[in-house]
């Protein structure tokens, strides 16, 4: 493979991210030796089975499997296989039992396994309710949330110390008592940070909700009724903070346990963090995605699928997850024996949208989920043939004499399908994401010759390219308006192709999700993003949609909802704007001025500090009233980055309430740390030093560049520390709400239940 084939996003995230570092945190590998590394240590497997196979063979067949880009394992297998840590699965389900002692057995496994670079999913539904009697101390239980905020502070611990951030998901039946506690628990942004949450819905409470009367709430311990709620009102309750924040999604339990593959050894409870592969108490899965883009052949008249290749990447993407499972090193005996005795594999595809342009088809189109029915059932019939085979060469999943599967064809492994989000892979195979559409066609990248350039999506690039209508003024006006539907300029009929998320109806985003979960065993990883102005109603109608549709679960996103609740600050006049904060400061009296909000579109530079415990890196971001937020993020040496995230969202509040650089300034310069002190050659005293510095040069250029009547651009002279090269921050623009990715100050993109930064490759999740 030669290295041209990879993009140079996909060559940052992957320097970044995956390839191999020495002590000093030099990369010493390469992109080829990476996928040379992988494939040797999965291929090795195989004279486990069979002593007189070539696995030099087998090796260079996942060699081409990968560097091909039709097929990418999860993250962790890229980054830990054939290396010291080992581990190789993304997800793992923990037990949470209602004992002081199961308990905090759960928090020590969950840090292992965040220690190994694994996110873990938890049901608290066996948790007394709060109130409810301890017989052994006499004293009474605090219920499942107030441990939930427990296993929240190991996870900000130990993702303090590690390179991969642990994430968790966090589920509670819908019949347990304290089920309005938790679904009121993330209300305020800044609790419970490291968790997303589900409710657990049952058939019974859906049926309550549609026949709008009261169900019953079951005390886990006794399992007896202990009281009856509305089923309306805490179904409206629920809509109310998705529509609100996105959280909590939703997930149908005995839907999941309706294709629990081994009943008889426990019922599923819970999924990984993104919500799309149910698991049983101390199962993991491996996952591993099909490139669709690269399943496609031209021809006479455009592009179709090639059903041959297909099939083929369909069975070696199975033989190479199974082999995955025996290649493993897990971080418990007890999830290591679990999981062998399944051998879930959770196979999926990535690239969905993308192959819908090249081949000329709407997103939101019935032709379009009619392919998703023939492309997924296609996958899901051979992936299943393909665990026949290997079963037959192989031996059966140990537990398929107790499963569901018994009276049929043995298979290898008890799930084969999942579609999981592919945030950083698709960014590494050049391709959307998942089964998500298009999130934004158009952005703007800053460079290092202080110079923007408008990027396309490249099947849209090639689109206009051919019609002669490419040009710097289309792109910009796209990446204005955030999507090509108000181009006049494009041919209407190329607009009706050219979808992004924010223009397909929410009911489009429900049909092709329950189109792909029809032929997936496990569940389907996608976000349903709705516009800002979406009302309460339209979430509650997904929610209707998903569960009579057939989905296992849905996960929604309203554009903007976060944005007007970040620290409960930026006060938002909700009639005409926000007021700026000198007449907020005005009309409200001293001591109580408003900042204003943040602007939907800024730029920026990342610079690096050195720092007495490593590097800190301070993105500081500005619109055309100056300075408007700060962000920082710590090298993998470590540092105090809970301390210098405070500092920076002051700051940030600070800047945009009008208080002056120079005050800021001012309270931070010269602040000592003694990990600085103890120090030669430092560029400054500590992490409030450094930040007082960068955006005090900020605040000098863009003063300079006024005066000039020039666009703002970093002086040369005043972006160096220490002879290091400082790149100005790559800040994309789309319609609407933009987050900013804490590591590098670009936008962020919700999809597949998570959120990712596609151009450094942060993922939420992990």
């Amino acid at each position: 493979m030669a290295i041209s084939e990879i993009g140079k996003n996909a060559l940052t995230v992957l320097e970044k991210r995956y390839l191999a570092k020495d002590e000093e945190g030099n990369v010493v590998e390469t992109v080829e030796e990476m996928f040379r590394r992988v494939a040797d240590t999965i291929a090795a497997v195989d004279a486990k089975y069979d002593n007189t196979v070539n696995t030099k063979e087998v090796s260079d067949e996942f060699f081409e499997l990968m560097t091909s880009l039709r097929f990418l394992p999860n993250s962790p297998t890229l980054m830990n296989a054939g290396r010291t840590l080992g581990q190789l699965s993304a997800c793992f389900v923990l037990p949470v039992e209602d004992s002081m002692e199961g308990i905090f057995d759960s928090v020590k496994n969950a840090a292992l396994i965040h220690k190994s670079g694994g996110g873990t999913g938890f049901s608290f539904s066996r948790l007394r309710q709060s109130g409810s009697a301890v017989r052994s101390t006499g004293g009474v239980a605090s219920g499942p949330v107030s441990f939930m905020k427990v296993f929240n502070s190991a996870t900000e611990a130990v993702k303090q110390g590690g390179t991969r951030r642990g994430a968790n998901m966090g589920v509670l039946r819908v019949d347990h008592p304290d089920i309005i506690e938790f679904i009121n628990c993330k209300a305020d942004n800044k609790e419970i940070t490291n968790f997303n949450i589900s409710v657990g819905l049952t058939e019974a409470f859906m049926e309550a909700v549609e026949n709008e009367s009261d169900y019953d709430l079951i005390d886990p311990k006794t399992k007896q009724v202990v009281g009856h709620e509305s089923a309306v009102k805490v179904f409206d309750m629920i809509v109310d903070h998705a529509w609100k924040n996105g959280e909590p999604g939703i997930i149908f339990l005995d839907r999941l346990n309706r294709d629990n593959v081994t009943p008889t050894v426990g019922e599923i409870e819970s999924t990984n963090p993104c919500g799309e592969q149910p698991l049983l108490p101390y199962e993991s899965c491996n996952l591993g995605s099909i490139n669709l883009v690269k399943m496609l052949r031209k021809t006479l008249t455009g592009y179709e699928f090639d059903f041959g290749l297909l099939e083929e990447t369909v069975k070696q993407a199975v033989h190479f997850l199974d082999n995955v499972i025996d290649a493993n090193n897990y971080p418990l005996e007890k999830i290591a024996e679990t999981t062998r005795a399944s051998r879930k594999i959770g196979l999926g595809v990535m690239g969905w949208a993308d192959a819908l342009l090249l081949m000329g088809i709407p997103y939101d189109s019935e032709e379009a989920v009619d392919l998703a029915d023939k492309v997924m059932g296609f996958i899901n019939n051979t992936g299943h043939a393909a665990s026949a085979t290997l079963a037959v060469k192989r031996g059966p999943f140990p537990l398929f004499e107790v499963s569901t599967l018994k009276d049929g064809e043995p298979v290898r492994n008890a799930t084969i399908t999942t579609i999981a989000p592919t945030g950083t892979l698709s960014i590494i195979a050049g391709c959307s994401s998942g089964v998500e559409p298009v999130f934004a066609y158009a952005f703007i990248r800053n460079i290092m010759d202080n110079t923007e350039m408008t990027e396309a999506n490249p099947v849209l690039a090639e689109k206009l390219k051919e019609l002669g209508l490419y040009n710097e003024e289309l792109l910009k006006k796209i990446v204005s308006e955030g999507t090509v539907a108000h181009c006049e300029e494009i041919p209407p009929a190329v607009r009706r192709v050219f979808v992004c998320a924010h223009d397909i109806k929410p009911e489009a985003h429900v049909n092709m999700q329950a189109a792909f979960q029809r032929h997936t065993d496990n569940a389907v990883s996608k976000t349903v993003n709705f516009p800002k102005e979406a009302t309460k109603n339209d979430v509650r109608e997904v929610y209707i949609r998903a569960y009579k549709d057939g989905c296992k679960g849905v996960t929604i996103y309203r554009d903007g909802s976060r944005e007007e609740q970040v620290l409960n600050i930026g006060a938002v006049n909700r009639e005409g704007g926000a007021a700026p904060a000198a007449a907020g400061a005005a009309a409200a009296g001293y001591g109580h001025i408003e900042p204003r909000p943040r602007p939907a579109v800024t730029k920026g530079f990342t610079e690096k500090m050195k720092i007495g415990c490593g590097s800190l890196y301070v993105t500081t971001n500005y619109d055309e009233n100056g300075i408007c937020e700060v962000f920082t993020s710590t090298g993998k040496a470590g540092g105090c980055p809970s301390q210098s995230e405070a500092t920076a969202r002051l700051v940030s509040v600070a800047l945009r309430s009008g208080i002056s650089v120079n005050e800021v300034y001012d309270q931070l310069k010269g602040i000592r740390c003694p990990s600085t002190i103890r120090q030669q050659g430092m560029s400054c005293t500590s992490c409030p030093d450094a930040i007082a510095k960068v955006i005090m040069k900020v605040s000098k250029t863009i003063e300079e560049s006024k005066e000039k009547g020039q666009e703002v651009s970093p002086a040369p002279e005043a972006f160096k520390v220490k002879n290091e090269k400082i790149a100005p921050a790559e800040v994309p623009a789309t319609a609407g709400e933009i987050h900013a990715c804490p590591e590098c100050g670009s936008v962020v993109e919700h999809e597949g239940g998570c959120v990712i930064c596609r151009n450094c490759g942060f993922s939420k999740c992990g």
